[in-house]
């Protein structure tokens, strides 16, 4: 028998509508996902939190956010505006948010020269969150995929999730992403490694 947990991705203050790195529509999904808490005994939520000079932030690079990159150990590493830096307002789970029986808060992005886009791993593609282990323990079979951004942190947990062996399924009208073309993109990627899709209605069987 399967057994399924919700991951609730990087819903945050500084990802909703006037955060530093704000995703469109992205308190949307607030309430979407505090429905489906309330019907999953297992979540597990994470929480984007960089330190100062992060390898990310474009201002530590001296280069423009959105437009630049800089380089890491690990390859080519997009550049941000500084977003969720720890212990900042930005880096608190959204307000409104309503999922009192979580059983794990995993932080990540939080080692200085690598970024955390995943879940599960890291940006160098091999140094693990722990995340996979915590579900295996419990023996999760099946993971809900929520949260911010489609196109990057929900869709490459949903990549590595299922690379893991996971079944993973996106629950769509619970993400938000930052631009169409980047989501389109990673939708294509997640047809292709066999990674699901479901609306919250038909989720919850209404």
């Amino acid at each position: 028998m399967s057994q399924r947990a919700l991951l609730v991705v990087d819903v945050q203050r500084d990802f909703l509508p006037n955060g530093a790195l704000a995703v469109p529509q992205g308190n949307e999904v607030i309430p979407v996902i505090n429905r489906l808490g309330r019907k999953f005994a297992e979540i597990a939520v994470t929480q984007d939190w960089h330190p100062a000079g992060h390898i990310s932030f474009a201002s530590t690079h001296g280069k423009l956010p959105f437009q630049d990159t800089a380089q890491a150990a690990y390859g080519e590493q997009a550049l941000w505006p500084d977003h969720t830096v720890q212990n900042t307002p930005g880096a608190e789970l959204a307000p409104g948010l309503d999922l009192p029986h979580t059983g794990l808060i995993l932080r990540k992005g939080f080692r200085l020269d690598i970024d955390s886009y995943s879940a599960f791993l890291e940006n160098d593609h091999s140094t693990s969150t722990g995340l996979a282990g915590h579900f295996r323990d419990k023996g999760i079979t099946d993971l809900y995929l929520t949260g911010l951004a489609w196109d990057y942190c929900v869709g490459y947990s949903a990549l590595d999730g299922k690379q893991l062996g996971f079944n993973i399924t996106v629950v769509i009208d619970a993400v938000r992403g930052i631009d169409p073309k980047s989501m389109a993109t990673m939708s294509q990627r997640w047809n292709e490694a066999g990674v699901r899709t479901i609306t919250s209605e038909a989720l919850l069987g209404h």
